[in-house]
């Protein structure tokens, strides 16, 4: 064997044993980095995606969790046809989706109140602080507060009604016809803050170059609100009107508290027809059915708006 012969060898050799030390080092990286991850991971899996697909399984079940894993019988599409016959559940759905008007009512009030905060107050902090405080309060004491100005004799609502001359003003919360829009203002209500502090945030960031090219244009403010405000504040309202109407779907508590889907029914979401069939009347088929539905509506409508941001957000 000649010496260039030795040579390539011995250079093919060292080639061998680099790339094992490389692997051997990549795999202690990798386990490592497995190891930071892993509790988030397990936390996923198990407080995440194990309970998503045990969901969709139970939807096709017929369960009570109190007799235990030995009564699950698996029934089909028998749990989605109960939801569609079942008045409180269609009544439900009605009801969401008149909640969603909260979204964009809250939106326009947050971007009337941050226009004015940006342009025309002084005491920004102090306002800023001031709306935002619904939204970081509990959403049990601010709805016992409203509980106690919706009260229908005593309450300082329909004092001010009284005062004005109205003498059968609405019992609010306990009407069947007023009930589901006293809660949806409460709902405007305690979200106009947030609203708000993001639109802040938008407005603030928008070049003042803009506003001057416009005034050397001879632009109305209507025209600057139209052409520059509104498209550059534009991915501010879409990330808005996804999270706000994803949120309306959530909503819990404050049925929960002031309401629990009463009266007749009139305030009944998805979400508490979810908890009332798993917990109180223990269908944990029919109640993971309800997830799945609900599930779905929030998928459709985000799809929806990701599909037409394209027309109308600028980035």
């Amino acid at each position: 064997m000649n010496i260039e012969a030795k040579t390539v060898l011995e250079k093919a050799e060292v080639g061998v044993k680099v790339k094992k030390k490389k692997s051997a080092i990549e795999k202690r990286e990798s386990l490592t980095g497995i190891l930071f991850v892993s509790p988030m991971l397990i936390g996923v899996s198990v407080l995440t995606l194990i309970p998503i697909l045990a969901t969709f399984l139970l939807s096709f079940a017929d369960w009570n969790f109190i007799v235990g894993f030995k009564s699950i019988k698996f029934v089909g599409l028998d749990n989605f046809k109960a939801l569609f016959e079942n008045e409180v559940f269609l009544k439900s759905v009605v009801n969401n989706l008149l909640f969603l008007l909260t979204v964009p009512l809250s939106m326009l009030f947050a971007l009337i109140i941050a226009i004015v905060i940006d342009k025309h107050v002084y005491a920004k902090s102090y306002f800023k602080v001031a709306f935002f405080m619904p939204y970081i309060s509990s959403i049990v004491a601010i709805a016992v507060v409203w509980q106690v100005l919706f009260n229908p004799t005593e309450g300082p609502i329909n004092q001010v009604l009284f005062s004005l001359g109205i003498e059968n003003p609405p019992t609010w919360i306990a009407d069947p016809d007023f009930a589901l829009i006293s809660v949806m203002i409460i709902q405007i209500w305690a979200s106009i803050g947030f609203s708000m502090i993001i639109y802040l945030a938008g407005l603030q960031s928008i070049p003042k170059e803009l506003y001057e090219a416009a005034d050397m244009d001879g632009a109305r403010a209507w025209d600057k609100f139209k052409h520059i405000m509104l498209p550059v504040l534009s991915p501010t309202t879409f990330f808005l009107l996804i999270t706000g109407i994803i949120g309306t779907f959530k909503v819990f508590d404050l049925i929960a508290v002031l309401t629990r889907g009463g009266p007749i029914n009139s305030t009944t979401m998805l979400v508490w027809h979810l908890y009332e069939s798993a917990f109180v009347n223990l269908k944990i088929g029919y109640a993971s059915a309800i997830a799945v539905v609900l599930f779905f509506f929030v998928l459709i409508i985000t799809l929806v708006q990701w599909v037409g941001q394209k027309k109308w957000v600028n980035y």
